[in-house]
């Protein structure tokens, strides 16, 4: 007895198992199932690749104002976290309030290692190539506004020391034993010479230079992803259509024996 139920148990699951010739035999038998959803998948993929427009980088460098060799009047980091936080931002919001709708690319900032320049990356179609420029136009002008009204408080600042040590050295050319303290004092006035030369205002360097390069996945990628797509749909289909037809032919059955 238990090796008749052990016997049993086996036969019923090799007969809910499904072999490849069953695939193949389902697939056949919902042929035109499986071809309409494989032709109309492919069909949608190829139209999307053709249709879906080609994106670049564009890219846009700002050398911040400095006020000596590798020395900044502000930190670039602390110029990128206005830019996120801030000025972007705000012209988001004009953007949307504008056109009803939010930026149609995406823009993000970096600096480089060990130097002074601001990367602006935005991606976008050539469509929007203007509209990409206008906006890293606007945050390249308000870095450097904010950059020059550094530099000049700093000019200022230094203008003023000059001033004050001017006035010391007159002061001192009058009195006696003060050639030491003269000596210190004409070379502190040529440092801040020096330093005052040494301040540059901030430069764009490149507005919104479009890339050699597309972005965005390529069209055969789109087609291949398509087919695989098309071929999962396809098989889905066909055992779906034969699954349904079973539980039609089943309800129909069992109506007709409860009449």
């Amino acid at each position: 007895m238990r090796n008749y139920l052990m016997s049993a148990t086996q036969n019923q699951r090799y007969e809910d198992e499904i072999t490849l010739i069953d695939l193949a035999a389902t697939i056949v038998k919902r042929r035109r199932v499986f071809y309409a959803v494989f032709l109309s998948c492919i069909l949608v993929g190829i139209a999307y690749a053709f249709v879906t427009e080609n994106t670049y980088q564009y890219t846009s460098l700002i050398q911040v104002a400095e006020k000596g060799a590798d020395e900044f009047l502000e930190p670039p980091a602390t110029t990128i976290a206005t830019l996120e936080s801030r000025w972007l931002p705000e012209r988001e919001v004009a953007y949307l309030s504008e056109n009803g709708e939010n930026f149609p690319f995406t823009t993000s900032f970096a600096n480089p290692e060990n130097t002074g320049l601001i990367r602006l990356v935005s991606e976008s179609t050539t469509k929007n190539a203007e509209h990409v420029k206008t906006v890293h136009r606007y945050l390249v002008e308000q870095v450097q506004q904010r950059h020059n009204a550094l530099l000049e408080r700093e000019k200022r600042s230094l203008e003023s020391q000059m001033r004050s040590i001017d006035q010391s050295i007159d002061v001192l050319k009058n009195g006696q034993d003060s050639g030491q303290v003269l000596a210190e004092a004409f070379d502190r006035k040529t440092k801040l010479e020096s330093d005052l030369q040494a301040l540059k205002a901030a430069e764009m360097l490149v507005l919104a230079r479009q890339g050699a390069e597309k972005t965005g996945p390529a069209r055969i990628l789109i087609i291949t992803l398509a087919t695989i797509m098309a071929l999962i749909g396809g098989v889905f289909s066909a055992f779906f259509a034969e699954f349904l037809a079973l539980v039609r032919s089943q309800v129909a059955a069992s109506n007709e024996a409860n009449e």
